[in-house]
């Protein structure tokens, strides 16, 4: 191989090399950083103690009449004098 034809192999393989090194170790950070954010309890999974929220008996009745109020939807009350003048005048 001539002189050349290594500069040129030495180039091109320069070329690979990654040119955002300190954007590569950080990538994903910050997502993984809103996630742990979000979480209430990281470790919830990992321990025998009572999560905070409801307990399954009130969760399932909340869902129970959530969805109850598609079915049979609260009657519509009425108001009286919205925007009106009191006393009909």
């Amino acid at each position: 191989m001539n002189h050349a034809a290594i500069a040129l192999f030495c180039a091109l393989l320069a070329g690979c090399a990654s040119v955002t090194p300190n954007y590569d170790a950080k990538f994903g950070n910050a997502v993984r950083e809103a996630k742990l954010n979000m979480t209430i309890n990281p470790e919830a999974g990992k321990t025998t103690d009572q999560a905070t929220g409801m307990d399954g008996k009130s969760a399932r009745e909340t869902i129970i009449l959530y969805q109850g109020t598609y079915k049979a939807p609260p009657p519509a009350v009425n108001v009286i004098n919205i925007g009106g003048a009191i006393g009909g005048q």
